[in-house]
């Protein structure tokens, strides 16, 4: 593979709702472009792009992929995204590696979630965006019903540049605007013919000329002066109103056969931004890392996308983020699942490099090691689930697999719980989990269980209490002798607060210690379920020694006895934690959120106005009511919702609750 200039390189993402056809449109422009000699099935996982062990099992995607593609005198870098929302973490890193986003959406389905929430996303990144609405040979396919949507949500921006000629529900030719002229397909195959007589194609030509109009002033001048465009006006005008983001020009066909696809490869190269347009060289190479791919088999790879001179084999970079040296031993260019040797990676290209010891997506390698670009945004995960070895002795095997994963897979969490002692996965939902489970089997030899969290209650006393302990043994030569008297009251703190006011040295100073410690240990297991206690002050007052048999460990155990008596009189109490949930809600479905919410012990505290008609709604909720909030919001709002927590506080449990919970501890 040759190297091309930076203004020659074109960087397109494929995003879209999953199903919509985008892996199949990727892989119809690689055959069209004759470097395939067939366009692949998702489903039966014949896709180039998809080929992945779990993308084949699944038929569909699951994480992000690139294949550099000649043709002519330019190179395509197509970088397909995941479209289903438990892989959105892929639509970062094919957003950040990308200079153009074509969104796929279905003539059937019309404008969906997914899409509207690709889009979104491609605006808030700064990228040129275009549409293709394909599977036009699906029955009840409707471009001009999905044109008719992508203009009631985004205005005067929706450009129609190739539209299709429909009769009886099945498409006769298709019309490319900026030429005016139609075409016949037989497969990828155009022949022109005539063009068909339709108020519908009329209609969209008349916004083609308005929306290059509007993008150029000398042709804003023709347009009112009446004159026609050329098609090498239009192309200027789309090309420019491309790259100002004023344009998003809409594309039409069928993945599957190739019908029109050859317009949107024309698209690609003619009117959308090169990596040399949407970027400015530095003299010092440096490149962003947007994705890493971890296999214990064929080793780390890692992608990159140079955003500061080239980058070649046998040249030393420094990571800005550890500091360390990286050689590059050599680069390739992507080809789906391989990879091809090149001399060099030039400004704005895309590459690849294998085993970079230190390097993680999101870091930025350069010859200083100075240059800092902006990292990855990935989603932040909110399913959490305790894992667990199905084999005991495995449970090294699954840590060791999942640092590996999340090497590729910055979405996902692996954490252990500082108190329950479990180790917590976060996942951006259940799908995401199902694929890490199925990657620690098929990759690490390891079989995984999921169960849910422990959480970490406390325990506390709500009345004060006074209670003995009296320590006492014999059993031949000395013997061992402690006796305390305890108040024990409630107090707001995370620790056990201990005082003394004994008077007359009925307990001697240097059993103090003693005792504070065996009060201590007792803390850390309340006596209703085991779980630590917190808000309690205890107060030795008064109690008894033995000059011979006392001893630091007698005393140590009398205030245990103390403890547990005490304690077990001064109406203990369960504390829950108790999260603040921040959820950010369409307006129309605020209701159900609420409702859901309610559902959970929550307690709505406030709500406010937000963008794009969505409500920013604050509440507190029990935190063991939220095991499957993930999932509720998701179907609740069909996935355009997303929420934070973060924890609050401590609150009493109810009564009824309370009894079930200590129930569940004791019959585990």
């Amino acid at each position: 593979m040759k190297v091309y200039e930076s203004e020659k390189i074109k960087n397109i993402a494929f995003l879209g709702h999953s199903n919509s056809g985008k892996t199949t449109l990727a892989d119809s422009i690689i055959y069209c472009c004759g470097e395939a000699d067939r366009i692949g099935k998702t489903a039966d996982g014949t896709a180039i792009l998809d080929f992945d062990p779990e993308e084949k099992k699944r038929g569909c995607s699951v994480s992000t992929s690139v294949y550099s593609l000649e043709t002519g005198d330019q190179k395509i870098n197509l970088i397909d995204a995941p479209g289903l929302f438990d892989f959105a973490g892929g639509i970062s890193e094919a957003l950040t590696a990308a200079d153009c986003a074509v969104i796929t959406i279905s003539g059937k389905s019309g404008i969906t979630v997914g899409a509207r929430q690709c889009y979104d996303k491609a605006r808030a990144a700064n990228k040129a965006v275009a549409f293709f609405v394909g599977k036009l040979d699906s029955s009840h396919a409707h471009f001009y019903r999905v044109i008719s949507s992508l203009v009631g949500s985004y205005g005067a921006v929706v450009c129609p540049v190739i539209v299709p000629y429909v009769v009886d529900d099945a498409v006769k030719c298709y019309v490319n605007l900026v030429e005016n002229q139609a075409y016949s397909f037989s497969g990828t195959k155009a022949t022109k013919c005539d063009m068909p007589s339709s108020s519908d194609i009329d209609g969209m030509r008349d916004m083609l000329l308005e929306a290059v109009a509007s993008a150029d002033e000398a042709l804003m001048e023709k347009y009112f002066e009446g004159e026609t465009f050329t098609p090498e006006e239009i192309l200027r005008g789309l090309k420019a109103g491309m790259a100002s983001g004023d344009i998003c020009p809409v594309y039409c066909g069928v993945q599957q056969t190739g019908e029109a696809i050859s317009f949107l490869v024309d698209g690609i190269l003619n009117i959308m931004p090169s990596a040399g347009k949407a970027n400015s060289a530095e003299s010092e190479s440096a490149a962003l890392v947007f994705k890493t791919i971890a296999d214990p088999f064929v080793g780390k790879l890692s992608y990159f996308k140079v955003l500061g001179g080239e980058v070649k084999g046998d040249m030393r970079l420094k990571n800005n983020r550890t500091g360390e040296e990286e050689r590059i031993a050599k680069v390739m260019a992507l080809k789906g699942g391989k990879q091809e040797d090149v001399e060099k990676v030039p400004f704005g290209d895309i590459g690849c490099v294998s085993k970079l010891s230190g390097t993680v997506t999101g870091d930025t390698l350069s010859v200083s090691g100075k240059i800092s670009l902006d990292a990855v945004d990935f989603p932040k995960p909110t399913l959490k689930a305790a894992i667990y070895p199905v084999k005991k002795g495995d449970e090294e095997k699954i840590s060791s697999g999942l640092a590996r994963i999340c090497e590729e897979d910055p979405s996902l969490e692996v954490y252990t719980d500082s108190e329950t002692h479990e180790q917590i996965i976060v996942t951006l939902g259940d799908q995401h989990t199902d694929v890490v489970l199925s990657k620690l089997k098929a990759k690490f030899g390891c079989e995984a269980k999921l169960e849910e969290p422990k959480i970490a209650y406390r325990e506390t006393i709500k009345k004060s209490v006074k209670a003995q302990g009296r320590h006492k043994k014999q059993s031949g030569g000395h013997g061992q002798f402690g006796d305390v008297w305890i108040e024990f009251e409630p107090c707001d703190s995370d620790e056990l607060i201990f005082e003394e006011k004994v008077f007359g040295g009925a307990v001697p100073k240097n059993f103090f210690p003693a005792v504070e410690k065996g009060l201590r240990d007792s803390a850390q297991s309340g006596v209703l379920a085991g779980f630590k206690m917190v808000g309690i002050k205890a107060t030795l007052y008064d109690g008894s020694y033995h000059p011979v048999d006392s001893s630091e460990m007698a005393f140590k155990t009398a205030a245990s006895l103390a403890f547990k008596e005490g304690v077990t009189n001064a109406n203990p109490v369960l504390l829950e934690p108790i999260y603040t949930l921040n959820v950010i809600v369409p307006d129309e479905m605020l209701g159900d959120v609420i409702g859901d919410i309610n559902k959970r012990r929550g307690r709505i505290i406030g709500m406010e106005p937000g963008e794009n008609k969505m409500q920013n709604l604050t509440a507190e909720v029990p935190i063991a009511e939220m095991g499957d909030f993930s999932t509720a919001m998701r179907a609740i709002s069909q996935g355009m919702a997303t929420f934070t927590t973060e924890f609050a506080r401590y609150e009493e449990v109810p009564a009824a609750i309370m009894q079930k919970v200590i129930e569940k501890v004791k019959s585990e």
